[in-house]
């Protein structure tokens, strides 16, 4: 048995990126919380209009299959990621700026999520090579699961924060507070070093930029296990999306009544199930396997909404569901991600990383704009409750790409071939221990 890999917490430059993503994390929180509130509170949007908002964040991930073949072209990954963060920051500054001139509109509000959008998805391509050279093989399973864990708390006290933040000072100003904290992530991960490949140059060894996003498709296509995982990370964005968290704020302001801090401060006790499920992915995936892991929170992340969805009575009872639903949810989708963001990584060769991942981003990410925009118009015909319901049962039936494929009977990481996965390792083999 080989020995365990030495704690990410003694690796200095870890550190950094996961306090720069830690502090990321929380502002996102707010502005998520802070940004539909803009539109609803001073804007009086409609429901299809915040389906929108939420639609137009995400629509750049359409062309994340282009964006990912030209990062990988890209030596300086960290660059890049440092350049997103800086963008990110100077467009959400826009809307205090603009709310105190007095003249913030639905219109800003569009534009500033598409373009951070974009520069999201610019971080996003970035990141898998990055990742890769920053920690060690063996250590994906615990490094995923820390970032996951920061990521999870960031729900737990973002939420809160964030509502506490509008009612004192109004929506647009809370977004100041998530601009800061991308301030803050560049300049954690600016000075980060790490052995990035160098670029092959020449003729010959540069195709086209659109063949080389049409290899990284291909090659999803082609893999097994990024195929069927594909296939249900997207049924799961979809239908979480068709219930996104503009529908949710919506439902809980308008449905059940509750104030901007109730809203928060149940989506931060909720959260909680997020930040547990980030510490316990790596044991779970260790008695279970990494694949069941995967199973068990493709059906756990969606079908709480339908808690939410059903919830009644008194507002104690009313804010208790809500914050019921976000805590089941929360553990299903840390042990979706950790577990299947530390699979990705293992059958990813290196040279394809980015291209895999923008082609992954087009059809996974891409596909929530599509359920964000189809859940405003299912909440304008048939209201947001039976559109809350239906999203749950559609999500759940995301679990039927993986039960035919060898997911499930992955037990841990492969560890030599990346075109293989490992359906017969021992969970010792190479996985971390918990911590």
């Amino acid at each position: 048995m080989s020995s365990p890999p030495i704690s990410l917490w003694r690796d200095q430059r870890f550190v950094r990126f996961w306090a720069g993503q830690s502090v990321s994390q929380l502002g996102d929180r707010i502005s998520e919380l802070a940004i539909p509130l803009i539109a609803l509170t001073a804007l009086h949007a409609s429901a299809n209009q915040v389906a929108w908002l939420t639609a137009l964040a995400w629509a750049p991930n359409l062309l994340a299959i282009v964006l990912g073949a030209w990062v990988d072209h890209r030596v300086h990954k960290r660059r890049l990621m440092v350049l997103a963060d800086l963008i990110r920051a100077c467009l959400l500054l826009t809307l205090p700026a603009a709310y105190l001139l007095g003249s913030v509109t639905l219109v800003q509000l569009y534009v500033v999520a598409l373009l951070t959008g974009a520069a999201g998805v610019l971080f996003n391509t970035a990141y898998p090579p990055f990742f890769v050279n920053l920690v060690p093989r063996t250590s994906y399973v615990d490094a995923n699961s820390k970032l996951s864990a920061s990521r999870s708390a960031s729900y737990v006290a973002g939420p809160a924060i964030g509502g506490a933040l509008v009612q004192a000072l109004t929506a647009p100003v809370a977004v100041i507070a998530d601009a800061l904290t991308f301030l803050v992530s560049a300049a954690l991960v600016g000075p980060i070093r790490v052995d990035e490949p160098a670029v092959v140059t020449g003729e010959t060894a540069r195709p086209s930029l659109l063949r080389r996003a049409g290899e990284g498709l291909a090659f999803v296509v082609r893999h097994p296990v990024l195929r069927a995982s594909l296939g249900c990370a997207t049924t799961l964005n979809f239908f979480t999306f068709v219930a996104g968290t503009g529908l949710t704020v919506l439902f809980a302001d308008r449905v059940l009544g509750l104030s901007a801090g109730t809203i928060g401060l149940a989506f931060g006790i909720g959260s909680t199930g997020a930040l547990l499920g980030a510490v316990i992915a790596p044991r779970i995936s260790r008695w279970i396997g990494v694949g069941r892991s995967i199973a068990v929170g493709a059906v756990l992340f969606p079908a709480p909404i339908a808690i939410a969805a059903t919830a009644s009575g008194p507002t104690w009872a009313r804010a208790g569901a809500l914050g019921l639903a976000e805590f089941l949810a929360g553990i299903g989708v840390m042990l979706f991600d950790v577990n299947l963001n530390s699979l990705q990584a293992a059958v990813i060769p290196d040279n394809m990383r980015s291209r895999v991942a923008g082609a992954y981003s087009t059809v996974n990410y891409g596909i929530r704009p599509i359920g964000a925009v189809i859940g405003g118009m299912l909440a304008t015909l048939v209201g947001l409750r039976a559109t809350l319901i239906t999203a749950a049962v559609g999500g759940v039936l995301s679990l039927l790409w993986l039960l035919p494929s060898a997911i499930p009977r992955i037990r841990s990481l492969p560890t030599d071939d990346p075109l293989a996965a490992d359906a017969g390792g021992t969970e010792t083999d190479s996985q971390p221990a918990p911590r």
